[in-house]
């Protein structure tokens, strides 16, 4: 069996760690850099920085905490917000970043996804999709712009069109279980990872241990992200992990 990941994700925001529920009131959680050592020491797997300030107005890459970030780290780091250009892309790797994650600038130019995985490589090539039940259309859909824009491309149809495009991972939000704490939306991300065969990470919702067990008994995924959780200190990356070998769970 394939090994299972703990994924930590840092949402930051001009600068400092934040987070919020479903995309709103965010909070002041603290510095990425001492976070993203926390994490390195905790055993986790990989890490996410998403610079959400630059997704929500757009200004120059951060550079230098990603340098800063990387330059400590012996894990895989993986860096999403805005990022529009193959030179976006290029300067990332070149400071540091591993992957890069693309959610907007692929919805509005799917090309994109094409062009950078044939310039990259598509294992540097990581899709992020927030998605939403939409009550009215009665389907789940792709949105942008921190969960405040539905797009008009089901998310059914979204993730066989990157993975099509040169797509080498999928990064799933469920936007209504984001920081709920009530665990994942199994039976949705069932649903997508049945549709790819590329790697798909699992995020919103895992609030306790038992809920990454859940997570990959229920479903294919092959990696669980969380956030508050951790920043919190309600649980560790290493106890999510002894709880998942208890279970049965292949861990790294």
């Amino acid at each position: 069996m394939i090994k299972k990941r703990i994924i930590p994700c840092l949402d930051v925001k001009d600068g400092r760690v934040v987070k919020g529920i479903q995309f709103k009131g965010l909070r002041d959680i603290g510095n990425p850099v001492d976070y993203a050592l926390y994490y390195n020491d905790q055993g986790a797997d990989e890490l996410v920085f998403l610079d959400i300030s630059r997704t929500e107005a757009g200004h120059d890459l951060v550079l230098d905490v990603i340098e800063e970030t990387a330059g400590k780290l012996f894990i895989p780091l993986t860096v999403g917000g805005g990022i529009a250009t193959l030179d976006d892309i290029s300067q990332l790797l070149n400071h540091g970043a591993d992957k890069v994650s693309l959610n907007s600038s692929a919805l509005k130019n799917p090309e994109f996804i094409q062009q950078a995985s044939e310039k990259f490589g598509s294992q540097c090539i990581c899709i992020a999709i927030d998605s939403n039940y939409d009550d009215e259309l009665k389907d789940y859909y792709c949105y942008t712009h921190g969960g405040k824009q539905r797009t008009d491309k089901r998310v059914y149809d979204w993730v066989q069109e990157v993975e099509a495009l040169g797509a080498g991972e999928l990064l799933i939000t469920s936007m209504t279980h984001d920081g709920m704490k009530q665990g994942f939306d199994v039976k949705h991300l069932h649903d997508i990872e049945k549709l790819v065969n590329i790697p798909v990470i699992a995020s919103g919702g895992g609030g306790k241990p038992d809920h990454f067990v859940d997570l990959f008994k229920q479903t294919d995924v092959s990696a669980g992200l969380a956030a508050s959780i951790l920043h919190d200190k309600e649980t560790t990356v290493d106890e999510i992990k002894q709880t998942m070998a208890q279970g049965g769970i292949p861990i790294r």
